[in-house]
């Protein structure tokens, strides 16, 4: 198998503030749903130096913030020799004169060390946003997917932030209608819901991919099942995103500037430290890339609104 220690295609730029930085590429992991080590190969880290080269470029060429990507990005360093952590990658990155924030996905629960959650903690630049994938709730669910982890062990991180970062947002990704899964089963799912609380959550109803092994099994869930699962986790995941966000009512929050808000012209548009996003008036060609402070006066489901009060110093 080749080897690649860089990539020759670069992560698209969509803005001109925040950026994305591949950090580790492919996955060793073998999840029964997912079609991603067939396609992307193993796991290969990228070189500390050259990773601190490319996001010292994007600082020098205007971007305020980058998120590190990888298909399991708590995996980086294990394939290096000396081994290296990610906490320390993380750390190194968010002291990189500069820049001003630092996000990173994909985190795996089998994976995730506590180390990360206190590099968030101690690293000024990291934002307050956790991406962490539990994809159900069912250990016996999770035992079929092949995740390697379990729902004990997931609260256990879930604990870990809210201890150390109890403002902290966490959002996931979950799978409703598993081959196999019973009713029971996806109630457990809603149930750590319930404990979590996500910020939001990306769900799917199973679909089989070519060439996975749960895609040939002979317990396949039917259509309007998972429908209507499908239906109910996403009354809940809307429930429990309002909830998250009412909480930042009448506070002031340090937002960075992205875009024009496409729908009202006179406003911009940019998020919190938690991922949420931001309106506000304002003029896009003065505030772009800038940090500033929103008073909170509007908290929907999937955004908030306000007015700026002011700019952080030193944010040009």
């Amino acid at each position: 198998a080749s080897h690649i220690m860089e990539d020759s295609t670069k992560p698209r730029r969509q803005s001109t503030v925040a950026a994305w930085v591949n950090v580790i590429y492919g996955c060793n992991e073998r999840c029964t749903y997912c079609i991603v080590p067939t396609t992307r190969g193993v796991e290969q880290s990228r070189p500390v130096e050259s990773i601190v080269q490319e996001v010292t470029e994007l600082v020098s060429q205007g971007y305020k913030e980058v998120t590190l990507l990888g298909q399991n990005i708590d995996a980086y360093g294990r394939d290096m020799i000396p081994k290296r952590k990610f906490s320390d990658l993380m750390r190194t990155v968010g002291s990189i004169p500069g820049l001003k924030r630092l996000r990173f996905v994909t985190s795996h629960p089998r994976y995730m060390s506590l180390g990360v959650i206190d590099a968030v903690a101690e690293t000024p630049t990291a934002c307050l946003n956790f991406h962490i994938p539990p994809q159900s709730g069912s250990n016996e669910v999770l035992e079929a997917m092949g995740r390697g982890h379990t729902r004990e062990k997931f609260l256990q991180i879930i604990d870990r932030i809210r201890q150390r970062l109890p403002d902290a947002a966490i959002t996931a990704d979950m799978i409703v209608g598993f081959p196999g899964e019973t009713e029971e089963q996806f109630l457990d799912t809603l149930k750590l819901m319930e404990e979590v609380k996500f910020d939001s959550v990306n769900t799917a109803a199973y679909s089989p991919r070519p060439n996975t092994p749960a895609a040939d099994w002979d317990n396949q869930i039917d259509e309007d099942v998972k429908k209507d699962r499908l239906q109910r986790i996403n009354r809940l995941n809307l429930k429990h995103a309002a909830e998250r966000r009412s909480r930042m009512l009448g506070r002031i929050e340090e937002v960075l500037v992205e875009e024009r808000n496409v729908k009202v012209p006179t406003q911009v548009m940019g998020r919190t430290t938690h991922g949420y996003i931001v309106y506000f008036e304002g003029d896009i060609d003065e505030l772009r890339g800038q940090l500033v402070e929103v008073k909170i006066e509007v908290c929907q489901t999937y955004y908030l609104a306000g007015t700026m009060l002011s700019r952080k110093n030193g944010s040009d």
